[in-house]
Parts: structure tokens; sequence; C-alpha cells
């Protein structure tokens, strides 16, 4: 089986016609509700778990962690207003600039 990028895409639409749905009847209905600080702690709890697993020697736990990780930063993207292609548009933008130079491009 083969999986591209187009899967974020089409996750990403997923999520946005999960915006306003019963929060009784979609996990992802219930994190709109309750508002893009607790959608922003589910990203940190996702990164840190996906990081631990990132220390362990489980490749597919990683894995699992790591789509757990995207999932819920798309909707934090869908609650701020970010498409997916605004983010790849960003990193289109940066292709080919190494990234010690786009860092500080940018001040950092």
């Amino acid at each position: 089986m083969t999986v591209d990028a187009r899967v974020l895409d089409r996750l990403s639409a997923t999520i946005e016609a999960r915006r306003g749905a019963d929060p009784g009847s979609s996990y992802t209905a219930k994190l709109f509700s309750k508002g893009r600080a607790k959608i922003a702690q589910k990203v940190g709890e996702e990164a840190v778990e996906t990081v631990i697993e990132a220390m362990g020697a489980d490749p597919a736990k990683l894995a699992a962690e790591s789509a757990d990780l995207l999932y819920h930063l798309l909707v934090l993207w869908a609650d701020a207003g970010v498409r997916p292609a605004d983010v790849w548009a960003v990193l289109e933008a940066r292709e080919g600039t190494g990234g010690l130079v786009e860092k500080a491009a940018r001040g950092g």
C-alpha cells in the first residue's frame, strides 16, 4: 500500500467537515467544542508522546504517535484558519534554502 502526502489534505477535509458536528458523535467535533487552548494542549501532549517513542526502539510505535500528532496539528490548523496549502506554500518557499540560512533570515 502506498500512501502519499495527499492523505493529509484528505484528513484535513474530514476534520473541516466535523466542525460544528455534535461533540457526542465525533472526537474531532469534541475537540473543536473545547476551544483552541485544549486543542493546542493535545498537540503538546502528542508531541511529547512522539518524542518518548522516538527514544525507543519500535518504529511502529513512533509512526502511530506521529500520526496522532499530525491529526491534532491539523485540528489546530483548522481551528486557527490555517489550511494545509498555507503550510505547504511556506515549505515550498523554503525549499533549497539551507536550514541555518533560513533560520538566520527569520532572526533565529
